[in-house]
């Protein structure tokens, strides 16, 4: 009983340890940064139409592994890859801009 009580102290002790984290705003993208996927080569296919051909253009310029097509108010995951270019795009389906992630 005196060992399960010692170990409720040390718990109870332990438990004001904890650090807690500024939330200063959004925590910057891992792995090389806002251009890892090499997204600013992809600018000059903004105002263009969304076509699988200008896809295909975009991984060639880009060197991504992935394309993420973005409608306006379209909800997406917030996980982050570094080899996935977003092509965010306008009412009209056409590139609005790029990203990475």
């Amino acid at each position: 009983m005196m060992a399960r009580a010692a170990w409720g102290a040390i718990l109870l002790a332990t438990a004001g340890c904890t650090t807690a984290v500024a939330d200063d705003g959004p925590v910057p993208p891992p792995m090389g940064g806002e251009n890892s996927c090499g997204a600013a080569a992809a600018n000059g296919l903004v105002g263009q139409a969304a076509t699988a051909e200008l896809g295909a253009e975009a991984l060639r310029l880009t060197g991504a592994r992935a394309i993420r097509w973005i409608q306006p108010g379209q909800a997406v995951t917030m996980d982050y890859r570094a080899d996935r270019l977003n092509i965010k795009l306008d009412g009209q389906n056409r590139v609005e801009g790029t990203t990475c992630g």
